[in-house]
């Protein structure tokens, strides 16, 4: 099994969706606390059912469970802490929510991405939960588009 991650920030609306589209991805996972900011653009969550099922004829969900809290996301952006303690409260946060109990493992089976905002994986939560789901499920393959 191979799970993608995508995030939006710096990425052209051609640029996203011709990624999704490249790498064949029938199912968008959206894992952002807050998926209907004017901010988020071509990512807003009506609009982006919309684009998806249009453009790569995929499948758009929203999955809450796999998002920070408030708390420990605002804590990091105002650097009240710092990555590394995101990081551990982050995974403390999967841990509590069973979220290797509580995800569907089904959800992953055809091409499927988790989107959040940031452009890269390696500062962000979409890597966290996939990489915490690796250790609690059989191995699978992560790729970040």
């Amino acid at each position: 099994m191979e799970i993608y991650t995508i995030g939006f920030a710096k990425k052209s609306a051609e640029a996203f969706f011709g990624a999704l589209r490249k790498a064949g991805i029938k199912r968008l996972i959206d894992i952002r606390l807050n998926n209907t900011s004017q901010l988020a653009g071509f990512t807003k969550r009506d609009d982006l059912r919309f684009f998806l099922k249009e453009l790569c004829d995929a499948e758009y969900i929203h999955e809450p469970l796999l998002a920070p809290t408030p708390d420990i996301l605002n804590s990091y952006k105002k650097k009240k802490i710092s990555w590394q303690e995101y990081e551990k409260r982050f995974l403390d946060l999967m841990s509590e929510r069973r979220i290797e109990e509580k995800i569907d493992r089904s959800l992953f089976n055809r091409p499927t991405v988790l989107l959040c905002s940031e452009a890269k994986a390696d500062h962000c939560h979409r890597r966290l939960a996939l990489e915490y789901l690796q250790n609690k499920w059989e191995p699978f393959k992560i790729t970040h588009l």
